[in-house]
């Protein structure tokens, strides 16, 4: 037969208690390193779509820029040229592209990713155009009849 007797222990609570702070601790640290790498991730969106907005403004003012050098050169002349866009992640709101006789133009309701750009304005044309951007991948610059366009219809020449 076993006897004892029962004996006031606490060594056993101090263990649990070590779990659970061990426990609190690791979702403490799960729950910084998660935060750590969200913020890291919505840094490196927000810097690509900046890239990319600005890698595409600048290839289309060059396409535009170009279309301009060709109506000086050559009178009545017809230019096209297909710029295909970076892809980017933009916000919610809408994103317009706009070109001006001096500028071009991007422009969302939010003032986020509002930037210009600076033409020449040395063709023989004047300028016209506007393009809302959702589910735009490729931009056309064109010259014909003395008016510089971007349009997202290929001229179909």
């Amino acid at each position: 037969m076993i006897s004892g007797s029962l004996r006031r222990d606490e060594s056993a609570a101090a263990t649990e208690l070590g779990y659970i702070f061990t426990f609190l601790l690791g979702v403490v640290l799960l729950t910084m390193f998660s935060i750590w790498a969200w913020d890291i991730e919505t840094a490196t969106r927000e810097r690509w779509n900046e890239e990319a907005l600005q890698d595409n403004m600048a290839r289309l003012a060059s396409a535009v820029e170009r279309a301009d050098r060709a109506s000086r050169s050559v009178d009545n002349c017809s230019y096209a040229e297909a710029v295909h866009l970076t892809a980017f992640e933009a916000s919610k709101v809408p994103l317009t592209i706009s070109l001006g006789e001096r500028h071009l133009v991007l422009h969302d309701s939010a003032g986020i990713y509002d930037r210009s750009v600076q033409l020449s304005a040395a063709g023989l044309s004047t300028h016209q155009g506007e393009i809302n951007l959702q589910g735009v991948d490729t931009i056309w610059a064109i010259h014909s009849e003395g008016v510089t366009k971007i349009t997202t219809i290929h001229p179909g020449w």
